[in-house]
């Protein structure tokens, strides 16, 4: 065997002989390091030693097998190498408790040479399936990561594409869904820090309720230009019809998922929590934004905490922005002024 390819073994054992027998025997093999004590052994196997293999007498001053296996075990950089104790105890209740703290197989002494380098053997093949499954096994995690983190990008930029379809036929809104988002994260973020609606703010929800923010206008796409595009103040009529795009916002989500419930059935796939979590996060959001706290608001006129969370965060944040911007009718208001006002 190449020598950059073999296994390294360590033997402890407190009787030379026994030592030299099983180095004799292994060298052959395998790269084998020694050690006449558990204390030794531990210093060397800080100091940087990573054998395959250990190879450990029970009966030894000072440290014995056990406590020596209990050590390396609490150790996280050396608790996978594997433990074969090699002892002249062979009392079960000895086996037993090997096991328990973490040995992999019992060695009897005499010594027997045939019966020594077979369970050394079987132990580094097993060992090297191991590594082989936790290396596959990490590549396959860090596969499905970067399949995600890919998913997850193609989403957002799929709604951010969706919302600004309906931003951009509003010639005066600009950057309105870039900074309502930011706002609605901010407000969260600090309702979370206070404590507040601690059931409903959680880190995904907060994720969720920033991320469907973006869609609150998408309604928008349903309205003529005649009225979207309006270069001044809307009148009574055309603004009840501008009502209409939290109906026809909130609508078009409600199709989105009867139609995802509808394709899983038909594949027989679950449609994840996240997802439809979400969808239902955006329609609250254009359904509910307009509404007020003192029951002014649109489409139903709701009162107080009767409009979900998600909606009332995106509602200051929309008046916000709205009254802070200029428009073709209005100057822009300063922000003392705009927070009295809310």
């Amino acid at each position: 065997m190449n020598s950059e390819n073999r296994h390294t073994l360590l033997v402890i054992d407190d009787e030379p002989v026994n030592i030299n027998v099983l180095v004799e025997l292994l060298s052959p093999n395998y790269r084998v390091l020694a050690a006449n004590s558990g204390k030794n052994a531990l210093q060397t196997l800080l100091a940087g030693a990573k054998p395959d293999l250990i190879l450990l007498d029970i009966m030894m001053p000072e440290m014995d097998g056990y406590a020596f296996l209990k050590q390396i075990k609490s150790t996280s950089e050396l608790s996978e190498i594997p433990v074969i104790f090699v002892t002249a105890l062979n009392e079960e209740i000895n086996e037993q408790h090997g096991f328990e703290l973490g040995a992999v197989d019992y060695i009897a002494k005499p010594i027997r040479p045939a019966i020594v380098l077979a369970r050394v053997g079987a132990q580094l093949e097993l060992k090297a399936t191991r590594d082989r499954l936790k290396d596959h096994n990490e590549s396959l995690e860090f596969e499905v990561e970067r399949r995600m983190h890919e998913n997850i990008l193609i989403q957002d930029v799929t709604l951010n594409a969706l919302a600004e379809l309906a931003e951009t036929r509003d010639s005066e809104t600009g950057h309105h869904i870039l900074r309502t988002q930011s706002y609605v994260e901010t407000l969260a973020r600090h309702l979370a820090e206070k404590g507040q609606y601690a059931d409903q703010l959680s880190e995904r929800q907060q994720h969720l309720i920033v991320k469907a923010a973006p869609l609150h206008d998408i309604g928008k796409v349903g309205i003529a230009d005649a009225i979207l595009l309006k270069p001044g103040r809307l009148t009574k009529e055309e603004f009840e019809t501008m009502k209409d795009h939290t109906r026809i916002g909130s609508q078009t989500i409600d199709r989105a998922i009867e139609k995802a419930l509808s394709m899983s059935q038909e594949s027989g796939e679950t449609i994840a929590t996240h997802a439809l979590d979400f969808l239902n996060a955006a329609r609250d959001i254009a359904l509910y934004h307009h509404e007020r706290w003192d029951g002014g608001g649109y489409p139903e006129g709701l009162v107080g905490d009767a409009t979900p969370l998600s909606a009332r965060l995106m509602a200051i944040a929309d008046v916000y922005d709205a009254m802070t911007s200029k428009r073709v009718y209005k100057d822009a208001m300063p922000h003392e002024e705009v927070a009295q006002y809310i």
